[in-house]
């Protein structure tokens, strides 16, 4: 796995890099302006230092004296000013950034196909999504801002002390660049490689913990506190030995490097002694000399460990843009139509799919659902009754033949045209945090209160909803905990009747449910699907005597098809499902 995004034209982590900072240009280029004259007054700083040294042996050595101090206050304060301007703007800079970025790889983790995200521990895209974005901020407003305050620094004072003495500049470069280049090429390599593996490892401990508290009710109710505690605590002891890897790596480099740094100094410090003595070099002189020493020292000692982070933080940049670079299985096809208002016929024809796992879930499916029409799918597990209905509004396509509303290819036709006419209720409900309006109203954003409530009626919930304290208002807790199934259901079926569907899918909505609730909710139902193409899967019979057809899938195929009273005087396979059931 590379890397490496130092900029190339055909490397697309450097591209991607590029195009993510263009729209920022102005104050970068604003906050490096500032970054050069705040260095400017730093590597001014020994030189004015060494001829304020130099003034004092001079005649009129007072008004000299004065001079430069006073000269020396206002590089201080010019130093001062240009040193937040830089620092504030490309924080800001950073920040703003960041935000894009997170934006950006959310509104991606939307797009992305129902395949990838099923197949994701969601724990560790919240991971990418914070950690690994902060990752990114950190590079571009903490590190990006040293390194180029360390190269100035380095740069300047390179080029003063050269031309102070060449000879003395030279024997400083090679006691100190020599031991810089062979241990940044060493460690930072290992450094790199530790980073992503904490990034990789704290990901895996979000989404232990992310488990155990969404899943709170079956942790108490087996009694597991303890095993979830004992999980997370094994997660995060390898996230804390990955961590200390990387910190005995990282200290080990920067101790390196602060003991190759003063170790340079004390050399240079015994040749200049040296020129001092032969009479090469003044006191103030060597003294600005020394001082530009030290910091260039300290800037190669800052460089290396800024390296280190640098290589730590590109793990996290690489994570995000692992994500970015993922496309979408289900696009829309160049050229696209916009379905118009439908009547609601959906046609299968020769329709058969694979999983990616190599899984055929379904074979050679031929069928007609006309409009208005109530149909059913039912058949033991495993039979591909969900996946039938998954690719009704195409969160898959099928791997061989075609799905056609009102004769048009869904694959011919943008995805948000046909989804936006149909309504989707699934088996297991998923309410948003906030209050139970809200979650009717996440339906039809533009809804007034009076089609919130009218759509509430009509889905058997707008009397338990008065019965709360807050009426409507009332929040619904984590995932809509504070409610029933039944409640949770009802209010899932509000949501798809404000959108006022033509077509509207009910995924085994009464299979959780117990039998009062399971009344509520049939209720709902019934009174949901007039005038609309409806197709359920049902796992309890009882909600679907009524349909007008009825497949039952064995296997991926359709073993057989018709009404309850047809199915039932054919005694097959739905016979003895429902005879099963209501005998149990």
């Amino acid at each position: 796995m590379n890397l490496d995004i130092r900029y190339n034209p055909m490397n697309p982590r450097a591209s991607q890099l590029v195009k993510l900072i263009r729209p920022f240009y102005l104050g970068i280029c604003c906050a490096f302006i500032s970054l050069l004259l705040s260095m400017a007054c730093s590597l001014a700083f020994p030189l004015a230092i060494a001829r304020l040294l130099d003034a004092t042996r001079m005649t009129g050595a007072r008004r000299l004296v004065d001079k430069w101090a006073i000269l020396l206050f206002l590089i201080f304060t010019c130093q001062a000013i240009f040193s937040f301007l830089q620092s504030y703007l490309l924080s800001i800079v950073g920040e703003r950034i960041t935000s894009k970025l997170r934006v950006q790889l959310y509104s991606h983790l939307q797009g992305l196909s129902h395949s990838f995200l099923n197949d994701r521990r969601i724990g560790e895209l919240v991971s990418r999504l914070s950690n690994d974005v902060s990752q990114i901020r950190s590079l571009l407003s903490g590190t990006l801002v040293s390194s180029l305050s360390q190269v100035t620094l380095l740069i300047g004072a390179v080029v003063i002390i050269f031309a102070i003495s060449p000879q003395l500049s030279l024997f400083m470069l090679l006691t100190i660049g020599a031991p810089l280049i062979f241990f940044s090429y060493f460690f930072g390599r290992q450094i790199e490689f530790r980073s992503v593996e904490v990034q990789d490892e704290l990901a895996r401990s979000l989404v232990i913990a992310e488990e155990g508290l969404y899943g709170f009710r079956v942790v108490k109710g087996f009694g597991r506190e303890s095993y979830e505690v004992m999980r997370f605590e094994q997660s995060t002891g390898i996230v804390l030995r990955a961590a200390s890897q990387l910190a005995a790596w990282s200290s080990s480099f920067s101790a390196l490097m602060v003991f190759s740094g003063f170790g340079a100094i004390g050399a240079i410090m015994w040749y200049a002694g040296r020129e001092v003595i032969a009479g090469q070099l003044s006191l103030g002189m060597i003294t600005g000399f020394l001082m530009y020493a030290v910091m260039i020292a300290g800037s190669l000692v800052g460089l290396s460990g800024l390296y280190g982070q640098l290589r730590s933080a590109i793990g996290g940049v690489q994570r995000v843009f692992q994500i970015l670079d993922i496309a979408p299985e289900i696009v829309d096809a160049p050229g696209a139509v916009t379905i118009p208002p439908i009547n609601g016929k959906i046609n299968f024809e020769n329709v058969s799919f694979r999983y990616n796992s190599g899984t055929l879930a379904l074979k050679d499916i031929t069928l007609e659902i006309r409009p208005g029409e109530t149909f059913a799918f039912v058949g033991p597990t495993g039979a591909g009754k969900s996946t039938l209905l998954n690719l009704i509004p195409r969160f898959y396509d099928p791997t061989h033949g075609t799905i056609r509303i009102d004769g048009i290819d869904l694959r011919e036709a943008t995805q948000l045209s046909f989804r936006s006419q149909i309504g989707i209720v699934p088996q297991e409900t998923m309410l948003f945090g906030g209050s139970i309006k809200d979650n009717i109203l996440y339906g039809r954003l533009d809804a007034t209160e009076f089609e919130i409530i009218s759509a509430a009626k009509a889905a058997n919930a707008h009397d338990f909803i008065m019965q709360l304290a807050e009426g409507y208002n009332s929040p619904v807790g984590e995932a809509g905990m504070s409610l029933s199934g039944g409640q949770r259901q009802c209010i899932a079926i509000a949501r798809a009747i404000l959108k006022n569907p033509r077509i509207l899918l009910l995924d085994e909505a009464t299979s959780a449910l117990d039998n009062e609730s399971e009344s509520l909710v049939r209720a709902a139902i019934n009174g949901t699907i007039i005038g609309r193409t409806t197709v359920i899967i049902a796992h309890r019979l009882s909600t679907i005597t009524a349909a007008d057809r009825i497949a039952v899938l064995s296997d991926g195929r359709i073993a057989e098809l018709g009404s309850h009273d047809q199915l039932l005087q054919e005694s097959g396979l739905y016979a003895r499902l429902y005879d099963l059931q209501f005998r149990s």
